[in-house]
């Protein structure tokens, strides 16, 4: 695989792992994850945040998505949540891929 289809493949790990989550967290609450979860208090906040942090790519593209949709927004708008989406997705996709390697790497699984 080359370098652009690694960098490609890792993307995509982290936002189907965020999707994942996004869907996961809706499903037990009822509600979509939201930047408004922060507002949570008590041992709500904290798995308001956990979640949020994990699920902020498909997030971020969630309403992206609605504001050039719904709200008419421009396309630079979504052009620039693309980016940061993609990069956070990146991010978080190397940790997982990393967590993955390692726990092979010590024969775990």
């Amino acid at each position: 695989m080359g370098t652009f289809g690694g960098y490609a493949y890792t993307i995509a790990v982290g936002f189907v792992a965020a999707g994942l989550i996004a869907s996961f967290y809706q499903l037990l609450t009822s509600r979509p994850v939201a930047f408004e979860i922060l507002f949570n208090r008590g041992p709500a906040a904290v798995v308001s945040v956990f979640a949020l942090v994990l699920a902020g790519p498909a997030v971020i593209m969630r309403n992206a998505i609605r504001g050039r949709l719904i709200e008419n927004r421009s396309g630079h708008w979504l052009a620039l949540s693309t980016v940061i989406s993609a990069a956070w997705s990146f991010l978080q996709g190397v940790f997982i891929l990393s967590f993955v390697i390692a726990v092979r790497h010590n024969g775990l699984v």
